[in-house]
Protein backbone atom coordinates (compact mmCIF):
# COMPACT_ATOMS: atom_id res chain seq x y z
CA UNK A 1 0.00 0.00 0.00
CA UNK A 2 2.44 2.39 0.83
CA UNK A 3 4.45 1.43 -2.12
CA UNK A 4 1.83 2.00 -4.62
CA UNK A 5 0.88 6.17 -2.67
CA UNK A 6 4.77 6.93 -3.36
CA UNK A 7 4.24 5.76 -6.78
CA UNK A 8 1.26 7.95 -7.19
CA UNK A 9 2.89 10.78 -5.74
CA UNK A 10 5.75 10.74 -7.98
CA UNK A 11 3.83 10.25 -10.57
CA UNK A 12 2.12 13.32 -9.91
CA UNK A 13 5.20 15.12 -9.27
CA UNK A 14 6.63 15.07 -12.26
CA UNK A 15 5.65 16.54 -14.82
CA UNK A 16 5.41 14.63 -18.54
CA UNK A 17 7.63 16.06 -21.22
CA UNK A 18 5.83 18.87 -23.57
CA UNK A 19 4.29 16.62 -26.27
CA UNK A 20 3.51 17.77 -29.92
CA UNK A 21 -0.17 18.69 -30.99
CA UNK A 22 -2.05 15.60 -30.58
CA UNK A 23 -2.93 14.15 -34.43
CA UNK A 24 -6.35 14.56 -35.87
CA UNK A 25 -7.96 10.92 -36.12
CA UNK A 26 -9.24 9.63 -39.27
CA UNK A 27 -10.95 6.00 -39.01
CA UNK A 28 -11.98 4.42 -41.93
CA UNK A 29 -14.71 1.70 -41.43
CA UNK A 30 -14.69 -0.11 -44.35
CA UNK A 31 -15.22 -3.64 -46.12
CA UNK A 32 -13.25 -5.93 -48.68
CA UNK A 33 -17.38 -7.13 -50.05
CA UNK A 34 -17.97 -3.15 -50.35
CA UNK A 35 -17.86 -2.31 -53.97
CA UNK A 36 -17.61 1.52 -53.16
CA UNK A 37 -14.96 1.35 -51.16
CA UNK A 38 -11.84 0.56 -52.85
CA UNK A 39 -11.73 4.41 -54.29
CA UNK A 40 -12.09 5.87 -50.12
CA UNK A 41 -9.17 2.85 -48.89
CA UNK A 42 -6.96 4.80 -51.26
CA UNK A 43 -8.47 8.00 -50.36
CA UNK A 44 -7.30 6.99 -46.44
CA UNK A 45 -3.37 6.18 -48.17
CA UNK A 46 -2.75 9.99 -48.82
CA UNK A 47 -4.85 11.01 -45.68
CA UNK A 48 -1.89 8.80 -44.16
CA UNK A 49 1.22 10.46 -45.98
CA UNK A 50 -0.39 14.32 -44.55
CA UNK A 51 1.83 15.75 -41.48
CA UNK A 52 -0.64 15.65 -38.43
CA UNK A 53 -3.52 12.95 -39.03
CA UNK A 54 -3.50 9.52 -37.84
CA UNK A 55 -5.68 7.82 -40.19
CA UNK A 56 -6.79 3.73 -39.03
CA UNK A 57 -8.39 1.91 -40.81
CA UNK A 58 -11.17 -0.45 -39.27
CA UNK A 59 -12.52 -3.31 -41.55
CA UNK A 60 -15.86 -4.57 -40.61
CA UNK A 61 -18.02 -7.90 -40.67
CA UNK A 62 -21.14 -6.98 -41.77
CA UNK A 63 -20.92 -7.61 -45.37
CA UNK A 64 -19.25 -11.18 -45.21
CA UNK A 65 -22.99 -12.24 -46.08
CA UNK A 66 -22.63 -11.00 -49.47
CA UNK A 67 -20.15 -13.75 -50.60
CA UNK A 68 -16.84 -13.07 -49.41
CA UNK A 69 -15.57 -12.93 -45.82
CA UNK A 70 -13.01 -9.76 -45.07
CA UNK A 71 -9.75 -11.21 -43.85
CA UNK A 72 -9.22 -8.13 -41.77
CA UNK A 73 -12.44 -7.80 -39.88
CA UNK A 74 -12.97 -8.20 -36.64
CA UNK A 75 -16.94 -8.03 -34.43
CA UNK A 76 -15.09 -5.72 -32.28
CA UNK A 77 -14.24 -3.21 -35.29
CA UNK A 78 -17.71 -3.28 -35.89
CA UNK A 79 -19.05 -2.52 -32.38
CA UNK A 80 -16.67 0.39 -32.99
CA UNK A 81 -18.53 2.12 -35.00
CA UNK A 82 -22.14 0.99 -33.51
CA UNK A 83 -20.97 3.03 -30.82
CA UNK A 84 -19.96 6.11 -33.06
CA UNK A 85 -23.18 5.71 -35.41
CA UNK A 86 -25.69 5.90 -31.46
CA UNK A 87 -23.44 8.72 -30.52
CA UNK A 88 -23.84 10.49 -33.84
CA UNK A 89 -27.55 9.91 -33.88
CA UNK A 90 -26.99 8.36 -37.56
CA UNK A 91 -29.40 5.72 -38.59
CA UNK A 92 -27.28 2.77 -39.24
CA UNK A 93 -23.89 1.75 -39.78
CA UNK A 94 -22.67 1.76 -43.66
CA UNK A 95 -19.49 1.61 -45.77
CA UNK A 96 -17.52 3.60 -46.72
CA UNK A 97 -17.35 5.71 -43.08
CA UNK A 98 -14.66 8.41 -42.17
CA UNK A 99 -15.21 9.73 -38.46
CA UNK A 100 -12.89 12.20 -37.77
CA UNK A 101 -11.98 12.76 -33.81
CA UNK A 102 -15.01 10.95 -32.73
CA UNK A 103 -16.72 14.21 -33.64
CA UNK A 104 -18.00 14.04 -37.08
CA UNK A 105 -18.68 11.66 -39.90
CA UNK A 106 -18.59 11.55 -43.45
CA UNK A 107 -19.18 8.97 -46.23
CA UNK A 108 -15.76 8.15 -47.34
CA UNK A 109 -15.90 9.17 -50.86
CA UNK A 110 -17.19 12.54 -49.63
CA UNK A 111 -13.67 13.98 -50.04
CA UNK A 112 -14.23 17.48 -49.77
CA UNK A 113 -16.38 17.16 -46.88
CA UNK A 114 -13.53 15.29 -45.19
CA UNK A 115 -11.15 17.46 -45.91
CA UNK A 116 -13.22 20.39 -44.38
CA UNK A 117 -13.81 18.33 -41.21
CA UNK A 118 -10.18 17.30 -40.65
CA UNK A 119 -8.84 21.15 -41.42
CA UNK A 120 -11.88 22.09 -38.22
CA UNK A 121 -10.37 19.76 -36.16
CA UNK A 122 -6.65 20.36 -36.93
CA UNK A 123 -7.95 24.27 -35.62
CA UNK A 124 -9.48 23.09 -32.39
CA UNK A 125 -7.95 24.90 -29.39
CA UNK A 126 -8.95 22.34 -26.91
CA UNK A 127 -6.06 21.03 -24.84
CA UNK A 128 -4.92 17.50 -24.97
CA UNK A 129 -3.46 15.59 -22.17
CA UNK A 130 -0.13 15.12 -22.18
CA UNK A 131 1.34 11.51 -23.33
CA UNK A 132 4.34 9.91 -22.86
CA UNK A 133 5.72 6.33 -23.43
CA UNK A 134 8.15 4.93 -20.55
CA UNK A 135 9.96 2.00 -21.74
CA UNK A 136 8.46 -0.88 -23.63
CA UNK A 137 5.57 -1.67 -21.49
CA UNK A 138 4.17 1.88 -19.94
CA UNK A 139 2.35 4.80 -21.14
CA UNK A 140 1.58 8.01 -18.93
CA UNK A 141 -1.30 10.18 -19.98
CA UNK A 142 -0.95 13.42 -17.49
CA UNK A 143 -3.98 15.90 -16.65
CA UNK A 144 -6.76 17.21 -17.80
CA UNK A 145 -10.37 18.17 -18.24
CA UNK A 146 -12.79 14.98 -18.27
CA UNK A 147 -15.76 14.99 -20.40
CA UNK A 148 -19.11 14.11 -19.04
CA UNK A 149 -19.83 10.47 -18.40
CA UNK A 150 -16.06 9.89 -18.40
CA UNK A 151 -13.25 8.99 -20.96
CA UNK A 152 -11.00 5.77 -21.52
CA UNK A 153 -7.73 4.76 -22.87
CA UNK A 154 -7.42 2.91 -25.95
CA UNK A 155 -4.19 0.75 -27.41
CA UNK A 156 -4.19 0.38 -31.30
CA UNK A 157 -1.70 -1.51 -33.05
CA UNK A 158 -2.03 -1.17 -36.76
CA UNK A 159 0.00 -2.54 -40.14
CA UNK A 160 1.69 0.36 -41.16
CA UNK A 161 2.20 -1.12 -44.63
CA UNK A 162 -0.18 -1.20 -47.73
CA UNK A 163 -1.88 -4.64 -47.63
CA UNK A 164 -3.06 -5.54 -51.06
CA UNK A 165 -5.79 -8.54 -51.26
CA UNK A 166 -7.16 -10.54 -54.47
CA UNK A 167 -10.82 -10.61 -53.29
CA UNK A 168 -12.00 -13.71 -54.87
CA UNK A 169 -15.99 -13.84 -54.19
CA UNK A 170 -18.73 -10.89 -54.29
CA UNK A 171 -19.07 -7.81 -55.52
CA UNK A 172 -15.69 -6.78 -55.69
CA UNK A 173 -14.89 -10.38 -57.40
CA UNK A 174 -11.25 -10.35 -58.87
CA UNK A 175 -10.00 -7.17 -57.82
CA UNK A 176 -7.43 -6.26 -55.99
CA UNK A 177 -8.62 -3.94 -52.92
CA UNK A 178 -5.78 -2.25 -50.96
CA UNK A 179 -5.95 -1.23 -47.36
CA UNK A 180 -3.50 1.25 -45.59
CA UNK A 181 -2.97 1.34 -41.96
CA UNK A 182 -5.01 -1.52 -41.15
CA UNK A 183 -6.23 -2.01 -37.05
CA UNK A 184 -4.68 -5.62 -35.94
CA UNK A 185 -5.68 -5.11 -32.19
CA UNK A 186 -7.65 -2.86 -30.03
CA UNK A 187 -7.93 -2.61 -26.65
CA UNK A 188 -9.11 -1.01 -23.11
CA UNK A 189 -6.26 -0.11 -21.06
CA UNK A 190 -8.75 1.78 -18.57
CA UNK A 191 -10.41 5.06 -16.97
CA UNK A 192 -8.95 8.19 -17.41
CA UNK A 193 -10.19 10.27 -14.66
CA UNK A 194 -7.79 13.54 -15.71
CA UNK A 195 -5.73 12.86 -13.09
CA UNK A 196 -1.45 11.67 -13.95
CA UNK A 197 -2.20 7.88 -14.58
CA UNK A 198 0.02 5.32 -16.00
CA UNK A 199 -1.15 2.28 -17.73
CA UNK A 200 0.66 -0.97 -18.33
CA UNK A 201 0.78 -1.96 -21.80
CA UNK A 202 0.33 -5.58 -23.24
CA UNK A 203 3.08 -7.65 -24.86
CA UNK A 204 3.18 -6.77 -28.84
CA UNK A 205 1.28 -9.15 -31.00
CA UNK A 206 2.04 -9.52 -34.38
CA UNK A 207 5.38 -8.24 -35.14
CA UNK A 208 5.72 -4.92 -37.48
CA UNK A 209 2.80 -3.05 -36.24
CA UNK A 210 2.78 0.39 -35.59
CA UNK A 211 1.26 1.24 -31.76
CA UNK A 212 -0.92 4.05 -30.69
CA UNK A 213 -2.57 5.32 -27.66
CA UNK A 214 -6.07 7.02 -27.82
CA UNK A 215 -7.60 9.03 -25.22
CA UNK A 216 -11.08 9.34 -25.86
CA UNK A 217 -14.53 9.95 -24.20
CA UNK A 218 -16.49 6.78 -23.17
CA UNK A 219 -19.09 5.29 -25.62
CA UNK A 220 -17.64 6.68 -28.88
CA UNK A 221 -17.42 10.41 -27.82
CA UNK A 222 -14.65 12.74 -29.35
CA UNK A 223 -11.24 11.59 -29.01
CA UNK A 224 -9.25 14.11 -26.57
CA UNK A 225 -5.79 13.18 -27.60
CA UNK A 226 -3.67 10.73 -29.26
CA UNK A 227 0.15 9.69 -29.18
CA UNK A 228 2.32 7.29 -31.62
CA UNK A 229 4.73 5.15 -29.88
CA UNK A 230 8.35 5.52 -31.62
Amino acid sequence: MRKAALFSLLLCALPLSATAKSPVVVELFTAQGCASCGEANAYLGKLAERSGILALTFPVDYWDYLGWSDTFAKPEFTERQKAYVARLELREPYTPQMVIDGRAQAGGLQTEKVDRLVAQAAKSDTPSPDMAFIGPRRVDVGSGQVPRGGAEVWLVRYEPREQDVVVKKGDNRGQTVAHHNVVREIKRLGAWRGRPTAYRLPNDGEDGLSTVVLVQAKGGGRILGAARKN
